[in-house]
This record gives structure tokens, C-alpha cells and sequence, in this order.
């Protein structure tokens, strides 16, 4: 993933990266461990050249990289893109969770202010 993890390419990528499940999974499958083409085509009723695709487009997004060992080429997950996507995620869920916790105590307030409205004495009174 390029340095400016926050620059719309860079997010567009990897979301639309996400946005396959097949991906997903591999994503899934790369955070147990580093695996090989094979070994990610596994679970997938689709060709192997599907399979190398769909990391061509996680590599492209930053996601995973791919080194070489003997005969191998295992694929790597990249966690430090990962965790820079969900500190973007991260930064919004706050600025939500924090327009919650205002309208929980807004409506708080209101109830409490028509809880004490609605006394037994002014009730007494009412019917009068």
C-alpha cells in the first residue's frame, strides 16, 4: 500500500479489492499464515489463472505481496495495510459513535423531563 494510506486511490483500491468475496476469503485464508497459489485455489471451484488474478488485484491494491522461496511463491498478507484501512474505518465509526452517545443523552433529557412532568401531584391536579 502506497505511504498515504488516507489518499482516495489508495482506499478505492483496496475496498474494491475487498468489495470480491473470493478475496475475502483469500484475505481471510493469508491472515492464518503465508499460502501458495495452490493452497489459496483450494477452497474455489475456479482455475488457478482465476485464482493468480484475484492476487494480481489484492497486490495491486497494496493488500498482499508475493516473495519467492526456492520453488515456491508464497503469498503474504500485508497486516500493516489492513490496520491502516481500519484506522480510516476507525475514524468515522468515532464520529458516529460520538453523535450517538449526544442523542442518548438528548433523549435522556427529555424523558426525565417528562418523567417529573408527569408527577402523581400534578396528575392530582389535572383531574380536578
Amino acid at each position: 500500500m502506497e505511504h498515504d494510506a488516507q489518499g482516495p486511490e489508495t482506499l478505492d483500491k483496496a475496498f474494491m479489492a475487498l468489495a470480491d468475496p473470493v478475496r475475502r476469503a483469500m484475505v481471510a485464508r493469508l491472515s492464518r499464515g503465508d499460502a501458495t497459489v495452490n493452497e489459496l485455489a483450494e477452497p474455489f471451484a475456479i482455475t488457478k489463472q482465476a485464482v493468480s488474478k484475484h492476487i494480481q488485484v489484492l497486490e495491486h491494491a497494496g493488500l498482499v505481496t508475493r516473495s519467492r522461496d526456492a520453488q515456491r511463491r508464497p503469498v503474504h498478507l500485508d497486516a500493516a495495510a489492513l490496520e491502516r484501512l481500519t484506522a480510516w474505518i476507525d475514524q468515522y465509526r468515532l464520529i458516529a459513535e460520538s453523535r450517538f452517545r449526544q442523542l442518548d443523552e438528548l433523549l435522556g433529557a427529555v424523558i426525565s423531563r417528562k418523567e417529573k412532568e408527569n408527577t402523581p401531584v400534578q396528575k392530582k391536579e389535572e383531574s380536578k
